[in-house]
C-alpha cells in the first residue's frame, strides 16, 4: 500500500503561478479593505461590489497556470497517496492533475445560494445581482468569508489523522481554523515543511526546506523518492 502523503498548502504555492497572495503589506486586499470583500457583512452592505471583486479573481485564474510545485505534487501521486487540503480558492492543483483536493476556504469557479452552503454549483463566468437558482434565490461566491463556518474541517480532521506523512507548503499556518491542523497528526507522522521564511524551530531539520515553493518541492521528491528505493 502506498504511503498517505497529506499536503496543507496555502498562498505561498500560488504566488509563483502569479496569483497575488491574501494581503498586500498595507492590510489591503488589491486596494479594498477585507472587510468590505471578504465578510458577510461587507456582502450585505454592497452586494455588488462583492461580486464585482470575485468576478476579477476568476477572470485572473485564465491568465495564470500551475507551477512546477502543482506539477510535482501530482506527480507524486504516482508512488504516494496525496491528498491536499488547500486553503487557496483557485483551482491550480486540480489543473496541474492533483485528484484528491479539498478546499478548506471555498472555490472562486463555484457559487452558491445566499441562504444554502450545501447547494454548491459550477460557475465560470460573471456573478452578478439577478443571478438566482431556480427558486430564485440570489446566488454568492463559493468562499469561506471572515465570520462563517469552516464546514470542510470536520473532513480535513479525519484526512490529517490518517496521514502518514504530513507537508505544510505556502502557509505560515496561522489563519485558524487551518492551522490547528498539524495538531491532528499521529505520533508517527512524518512532518515536511517549505516555506522561504521558515520559523527559526524548523531551520536545523532536514525535512524542513527554506525555499521557494518550487525549489522546495523539487528536493523533497528527491528526498522521498530516494528512501523508496
Amino acid at each position: 500500500m502506498k504511503e498517505k502523503l497529506v499536503v496543507l498548502s496555502g498562498a505561498g504555492i500560488s504566488a509563483e503561478s502569479g496569483v497575488k497572495t491574501f494581503r498586500d503589506s498595507d492590510g489591503l486586499w488589491e486596494d479594498h479593505r477585507v472587510e468590505d470583500v471578504a465578510s458577510p457583512e461587507g456582502f450585505e452592505r454592497n452586494p455588488q461590489l462583492v461580486l464585482n471583486f470575485y468576478n476579477q479573481r476568476r477572470k485572473q485564474l485564465l491568465e495564470v497556470k500551475p507551477n512546477r510545485a502543482h506539477e510535482i505534487l501530482a506527480e507524486l501521486e504516482n508512488d504516494f497517496d496525496v491528498t491536499i487540503i488547500t486553503q487557496n480558492v483557485d483551482d491550480l492543483h486540480e489543473r496541474a492533475g492533483s485528484t484528491k483536493v479539498l478546499h478548506l476556504h471555498g472555490e472562486l469557479k463555484k457559487a452558491r445560494p445566499v441562504d444554502d452552503d450545501s447547494e454548491i454549483i459550477s460557475w465560470e463566468i460573471d456573478l452578478n445581482l439577478g443571478d438566482c437558482t431556480d427558486n430564485g434565490i440570489q446566488l454568492r461566491p463559493h468562499i469561506v468569508w471572515f465570520g462563517e463556518m469552516v464546514t470542510e474541517m470536520e473532513n480535513a480532521v479525519k484526512i490529517v489523522e490518517e496521514a502518514d506523512l504530513l507537508l505544510i507548503i505556502g502557509t505560515s499556518m496561522n489563519v485558524y481554523p487551518a492551522a490547528g491542523l498539524i495538531h491532528n497528526v499521529s505520533s508517527n507522522c512524518e512532518i515536511f515543511v517549505i516555506d522561504p521564511k521558515l520559523p527559526a524551530q524548523f531551520k536545523a531539520n532536514s525535512n524542513c526546506f527554506q525555499t521557494t515553493a518550487t525549489e522546495g518541492m523539487e528536493l523533497l521528491k528527491k528526498q522521498l523518492l530516494a528512501r523508496r528505493i
